[in-house]
């Protein structure tokens, strides 16, 4: 297990009132999921923007798993977002967990236009 960040509670209530810790990690297992299903290029390439992604998302989107949330943020020149699917922990579910992340993937331009179109975030980042 490795900490990858911390998060904003704050940011976070819009999908749990009741969240434990600030704390973010991932797996071994979740590594390699990773590495599998987007290459081990992927990986290297955006693990470093990850504690980034979590402190300071544009976009926190509900997932269909409860108390899951797709933590989107978009890197360089609008090229691309990199979506964080993160496991939440809260009140009620084991004291030794911590927040995870579950998987990540690299939406296009368009790709992530349509995620804009067909879903409504329960976050959005407002620029000053």
């Amino acid at each position: 297990m490795q900490t990858v960040g911390k998060i904003d509670i704050e940011k976070y209530r819009c999908i749990a009132e009741d969240i434990v810790t600030d704390e973010v990690i991932i797996t071994p297992e979740r590594i390699r999921h990773i590495k599998e299903r987007r290459g081990e290029g992927f990986y290297e390439k955006y693990e470093s923007y990850f504690p980034m992604i979590l402190s300071d998302p544009d976009y926190i989107f509900p997932d269909d798993r409860i108390n899951t949330v797709i933590v989107c943020k978009v890197i360089g020149e609008g090229e691309s977002a990199i979506n964080l699917v993160l496991r939440l922990v809260v009140e009620g579910d084991d004291p030794n967990y911590k927040n995870s992340i579950l998987t990540a993937v690299r939406e296009n331009k368009k790709r992530f236009a349509q995620r804009l179109r067909n879903h409504t975030p329960i976050y959005k980042k407002i620029d000053t």
